[in-house]
């Protein structure tokens, strides 16, 4: 009798050893990047705390790159994105969908934690139809009436990086950010610089209530933030799409597409949107810095 059970337990353990190991090879081919990261700066970090974090016990520990060792060296911060990548991970579906509330409660638990920011899937009892979807790449927008590309741009680098996408022939959904180029001030300029279009049209009540939704998503702050590589930036809603029938939830501007790492067409790739709860005005618009 005891000897059935020792071999019944035998073949448990056999069994999740092999759904660890699993796992385990699964975060290092998908986060090898981040492990690379890891593996070139190892002499910076306390491997107790990077092998506590990642839960390598002894099955993972002869893939861990020869160079770590117990040697610290002047020790500097581990990059939050790493954790934030991995943290996402654990949290998201693996298909790209709208998230339940449990998932919405998870990600927005780890995004105040990693920015300090209140990042919501729900604001003022308003909602998206997603907040987890496919963004694709938008066109610059009028910022005020005459706008053209030879005024847009601050700066000669700017015009060269981002002027071959153009401007929108038609207006933005809320029309322009200013009255005049003499009206516009720092923040409508922010505002056109990373702004998205969002799916204003499909979201719960708005065609019951249309202006008070589209008065309410106006230039409503928002946490866009790519999971796969921890980027994040706050942008506004200025705009409303694409169509349903596109495939994707989102658009971005050519600054957010820039510097969330996203691009268009058969590479396009997931970004998560939350409501940024800021009703005194205190976060700022542009890359979210850690």
């Amino acid at each position: 009798m005891l000897q059935g059970k020792s071999i019944h337990y035998q073949k448990l353990l056999q069994k999740w050893g092999q759904k660890h190991s699993n796992l385990q090879k699964e975060i290092f081919d998908k986060h090898k990047e981040a492990f690379d990261w890891l593996e070139n700066n190892s002499k910076q970090l306390a491997v107790g705390s990077i092998t506590g974090l990642f839960l390598l016990t002894s099955p993972i520990i002869p893939q861990i790159p020869a160079s770590f060792s117990a040697e610290v060296t002047n020790p500097q911060p581990v990059d939050k994105r790493v954790f934030l990548v991995y943290d996402l991970k654990s949290v998201l579906p693996p298909d790209v969908r709208p998230l339940t509330t449990d998932e919405e409660s998870k990600v927005s638990e780890v995004f105040a934690r990693t920015f300090g920011i209140n990042a919501i899937a729900q604001l003022s009892g308003k909602r998206l139809n997603s907040q987890y979807g496919y963004i694709g790449q938008e066109q610059h927008l009028a910022r005020f009436p005459g706008d053209n590309m030879f005024m847009h741009f601050d700066t000669p680098q700017e015009a060269l990086e981002f002027g071959s996408y153009g401007m929108a022939p038609g207006l933005g959904a809320f029309r322009y950010f200013a009255n005049s180029r003499s009206e516009m001030t720092g923040e409508d300029n922010l505002r056109e610089k990373y702004y998205i279009a969002v799916q204003t049209f499909l979201s719960p009540g708005f065609n019951e209530k249309t202006k008070e939704y589209m008065d309410f998503y106006k230039y409503r702050k928002m946490l866009v933030v790519n999971p796969q590589n921890g980027k994040a930036v706050v942008a506004v809603i200025g705009d409303s799409g694409p169509a349903a029938w596109t495939g994707k939830q989102l658009g971005g501007s050519p600054e957010v597409m820039r510097y969330l790492e996203r691009v268009d067409g058969r590479g396009k790739g997931p970004v998560l949107y939350f409501f940024v709860d800021d009703p005194e005005n205190k976060v700022p618009l542009g890359p979210v810095s850690l």
